[in-house]
């Protein structure tokens, strides 16, 4: 057996550890005697694709990372276009719904209301504790576009931790998925006798507040090299713990910034090309967002960015976006509003309540039009010939998941504006021939920026995330499309190139780290971008 030592950095000191060892082979006798890597490889998918349904798919794959992850992460990076819907959005969302039923062996930390008081107890039993790196953390009470879905929500934090294992090389060790039970205020679940969760109504605001304290103080005790992803809390909730936790603790939340920086990201590439068509300045985008939850102004926050980056001030970047919630156009005179609305609620409007999404088009004027409302169809045809009479090349992003409850499909968008138009959305379609030439959509898929964030953060060893280094994360997935990608007219990099680009990210946020002040591995700022570039790389687990 090879032994290899790595060596790592303390106080300006260079030490030698361990590195972790793959797990030995069976002995000999203990397989078939033709049993051979890249055959199984090819056994392994002919096993997946012989499976008709996405779940049953989901079940395979969940199967084979138990029995043997070298395999299962290895044929994940050899096919991530096949792979990443089926671990994640949009198969995951039923894998949540069918938690319960389709459970099999422990996978993940649970921690509920009934360990309030003793969480470090709990805690203290996660079997690997000096490897732990990364978190997701989610109480299930707003997955996707599902709802309150309480312990069967623990599927998006698995798969979530999939995804950074695949696409950014974080060691299979290092990652700890949770899921806090609080309750559940779904009646189907609290009456299915197979539910697996806790059989109570979620407990009031002021007692899950003093569960979140004790739980965050007794991650950074026992972790304290961990970096902590909040996922799929209510709104409310999402945007409370982000400010009460991100200056204590290394923490982020991947639904409101994550979501926003990989909007951004596509929506430079659009804008570029959506100006180069119209002749009008990249400040002079007008962006209508159709949906205002914790993802809706998450991401509408991050697009300020794109403006301020071009030398609006943030008062002016705040004028060029406006939101639409179930009640219409958010406006100051409209009634009382949920906080988290506030801050981009008109006051330059002050008629009556507009609900009509194509009346609020007709006032708006939008160049963009993005949609985060988890309502299927919202973006009917007349509202998408609506945007194409506004626009040369009009940017429309349905970016609700799953699938089904996309606001537009590819098929239609494409039609309506008669290949015109800038398109992502939040889950997969399929590319479209169109004319003499093919048609691909886009994909705001978090997977491009979480990893490389994560992966960034935990080199840096930061004590917290800062906006910076998150949009630091979506202006290096900006700008790694290709020429070839480029010419193809693509908003976002082809995924099969996740861990190049998920090392680029890290290095961006590195640095952004670096600048404001937050990192703790003091000897990344002497090395160059390129020796930087190859620390990362050589940090990369690879099955």
């Amino acid at each position: 057996m090879t032994i290899v030592l790595t060596p790592y950095i303390v106080d300006g000191v260079q030490k030698l550890k361990l590195a972790p060892q793959p797990p030995a082979k069976p002995k000999h006798g203990l397989t078939p005697p033709a049993l051979e890597d890249s055959i199984h490889a090819r056994r392994c998918l002919a096993q997946l694709r012989s499976k008709d349904k996405a779940i049953e798919k989901y079940i395979y794959l969940s199967a084979l990372k138990n029995e043997d992850p070298s395999m299962f992460f290895k044929l994940c990076l050899e096919n991530m276009a096949e792979f990443t819907p089926i671990i994640y959005t949009p198969t995951v969302g039923d894998a949540c719904l069918q938690f319960s039923h389709i459970y099999r062996r422990p996978e993940g930390l649970f921690i509920s209301i009934k360990d309030k008081g003793k969480i470090r107890s709990v805690i203290g039993n996660w079997p690997k504790i000096d490897e732990a790196r990364i978190s997701v953390v989610t109480d299930g009470s707003r997955i996707l576009g599902l709802g309150d879905l309480g312990v069967n929500g623990m599927p998006i934090s698995i798969g979530k931790l999939s995804l950074y294992i695949a696409g950014a090389g974080i060691r299979p060790s290092s990652t700890v998925p949770i899921c806090l039970d609080l309750g559940t205020n779904n009646t189907t679940f609290l009456e299915d006798p197979f539910y697996l969760g806790l059989r109570q109504k979620r407990v009031p605001d002021k007692e899950m507040t003093e569960f979140m304290d004790e739980f965050m103080s007794e991650m950074s005790r026992a972790f304290p090299k961990l970096l902590v992803q909040f996922e799929d809390f209510s709104t409310d909730h999402a945007f409370q713990y982000l400010e009460r936790y991100r200056n204590k603790y290394p923490v982020f939340n991947d639904d409101i910034q994550g979501t926003g920086a990989v909007v951004l990201s596509g929506f430079i590439n659009a804008a570029k090309l959506s100006s180069a068509a119209s002749g009008k300045p990249l400040t002079s985008h007008r962006i209508l967002f159709f949906g205002a939850g914790s993802a809706g102004v998450g991401v509408a926050m991050q697009l300020m960015s794109f403006f301020t980056l071009h030398g609006l001030s943030e008062q002016e970047a705040r004028e060029r976006i406006w939101l639409v919630d179930s009640q219409g156009l958010v406006f100051d005179t409209r009634g009382e509003l949920a906080e988290h609305k506030k801050y981009f609620s008109r006051s330059d409007y002050t008629g009556d309540r507009l609900v009509n999404l194509l009346e609020i088009i007709e006032y708006v004027k939008p160049t963009a039009l993005l949609g985060l409302s988890t309502i299927s169809g919202a973006f009917s045809k007349e509202v998408i010939r609506a945007m194409a009479d506004l626009n040369p090349r009009p940017i429309i992003f349905p970016l609700s998941n799953p699938v089904r409850l996309s606001e537009c499909s590819f098929q239609d968008a494409v039609a309506c504006t008669e290949g015109k138009v800038l398109f992502a959305s939040g889950s997969p379609f399929p590319e479209i021939p169109y004319g003499k030439s093919v048609l691909f959509p886009g994909q705001g898929n978090n997977m491009y920026i979480f990893p490389g964030l994560g992966l960034g953060a935990i080199i840096a060893r930061v004590t917290s995330v800062t906006d910076t280094m998150v949009e630091a994360s979506s202006l290096g997935l900006a700008e790694a499309l290709t020429p070839e990608e480029r010419s193809m007219g693509l908003l976002y990099p082809r995924i099969e190139r996740i861990r190049e680009i998920s090392a680029h990210i890290a290095k961006e946020v590195i640095r952004a780290s670096q600048e404001a002040g937050v990192d703790r591995s003091s000897q990344l700022r002497s090395m160059s971008d390129l020796e930087l570039t190859k620390f990362i790389n050589q940090r990369m687990w690879d099955p």
